[in-house]
């Protein structure tokens, strides 16, 4: 079915925006959550409010039936680090004795070459590094089961330092909820990472492994408190990386919407497919739309693809283009089709927009750079990349895009994020 026969199908489907002024909560995903079935997260199930990392934890397990339908309500602030007790965990709680100064200078001063031998705590070091890092993984990481909507309670909820994950789930809901990402206090150095290495570290606010058919809508992701550029300085002068991703998107998953959420202040933002090497699980997977968002001052990875079908359609990037390395990056064997994307970039180039990384195939249409046609088929056919992805999004689900840049920046500047009450019509130029 094309473009032009989706149409007839418009009418009573799931449309880019909400033709009344329905809440989030009685609308279904556009894009390619809406498709294997659709994505329902726990309607109909029992409901429960939590308030703290116990009560959630608890909640998310169901009273041992983990995979019923259930629609779980956070309030105010959940603590990753949150003990029992109350008290927040922090790094000397879970590996007492560690210090990121005594744990660098086992690499030497040029911090190229690790050795166990170098002074006598280094061996110690090391083991304090590995088992506080699993400690913490222990503590901050709460799993989202099959059949489950997790949603923010009016405008201040929030998860702060949790890992949150799906892992094997299906047919989930997450939904105005902040997610602040955790702080990794056991980050590690890869010093042949890179030209001059690189800090790894290991949480993401969000990830989804082998997860299928997820929403994830009106949600706001960033460092919040604890920004990389108030950390630590590390090798080179550079400050310590304490933050993975936002989001990111591995293993097989597929049939994923991210919708009207803001990701703000962080480096590597969105990554869908983990590696090159993982083509076993990824290849034929990794269906993701991107519809409605904004992207504030991220540096890469709006998303980076490897493998997977995605969709980027009406998103706003904005940021300085001095701290910008790209927005959308092709990896291997990936399909971006992108469309009617906003990027501002001041004395930025189209060049912003894409980057190939391994990739062949990355179309566009009618994206905007600076207020100007972005013309990114030609920027990516310099890069080596055909625009030929093999897939059309109309032919896998209906929708109709904003079509104007204003009504892009109007429509995602008032809605992205949390706590958007999603109220309002169609702008004036939307068919």
């Amino acid at each position: 079915m094309r473009r032009a026969a989706a149409a007839a199908l418009l009418a009573g489907a799931c449309l880019l925006v909400p033709p009344t002024a329905a809440s989030a909560a009685e609308r279904g995903p556009v894009g390619w959550a809406s498709t294997n079935g659709g994505t329902t997260g726990g309607a109909g199930g029992s409901t429960r409010t939590v308030h703290t990392r116990a009560e959630l934890k608890d909640a998310l397990a169901n009273d041992g039936d983990p995979t019923a339908p259930k629609v779980i309500r956070v309030v105010g602030d959940i603590n990753g680090p949150e003990a029992d007790d109350g008290s927040l965990l922090g790094e000397q709680d879970y590996a007492p004795g560690y210090d990121l100064g005594t744990y660098m200078s086992c690499f030497g001063p040029d911090g190229t070459t690790w050795s166990d031998t170098r002074y006598d705590y280094c061996k110690q070091q090391r083991q304090l590094r590995q088992s506080g890092s699993t400690k913490e993984k222990a503590q901050i990481q709460l799993t989202v089961p099959s059949n489950t909507t997790l949603v923010g309670v009016g405008d201040d909820a929030r998860l702060l330092g949790v890992f949150l994950t799906v892992n094997t789930g299906t047919n989930i809901v997450v939904r105005n909820v902040h997610l602040e990402a955790p702080v990794d206090h056991f980050t590690s150095w890869s010093p042949d990472d890179g030209a001059q290495g690189n800090w790894n570290a290991r949480f993401d606010a969000m990830t989804v492994i082998t997860g299928k058919n997820i929403w994830v809508d009106h949600c706001t992701f960033t460092d919040g408190r604890y920004p990389d550029r108030e950390a630590p300085l590390g090798f080179h002068g550079e400050h310590v990386q304490r933050h993975d991703g936002l989001l990111d998107i591995e293993d097989g998953s597929d049939f994923i919407t991210v919708s009207d959420s803001r990701f703000d202040d962080h480096d590597k933002a969105l990554l869908i497919g983990s590696g090159d090497g993982r083509g076993e699980r990824d290849r034929g997977h990794l269906k993701v739309t991107f519809v409605r968002n904004l992207f504030t001052d991220i540096v890469q990875r709006g998303p980076r693809v490897r493998f997977g079908q995605v969709h980027v359609v009406n998103n706003v990037y904005r940021g300085r283009a001095a701290d910008t390395l790209y927005a959308l990056g092709a990896g291997l064997e990936s399909a971006i089709y992108s469309e009617r994307n906003v990027f501002a970039y001041p004395q930025g180039e189209p060049s912003l927009a894409v980057a190939n990384y391994g990739g062949e195939h990355f179309r566009d249409t009618g994206s905007w750079f600076n207020g100007r046609p972005a013309r990114l088929d030609a920027v990516a056919s310099g890069l080596g990349l055909t625009a030929e992805v093999g897939w059309d999004p109309a032919d896998a689900y209906a929708y109709r895009p904003l079509t104007s840049a204003s009504a892009v920046e109007h429509y995602v500047l008032r809605h992205a994020g949390a706590a958007d009450p999603v109220r309002g019509n169609l702008p004036d130029d939307h068919p």
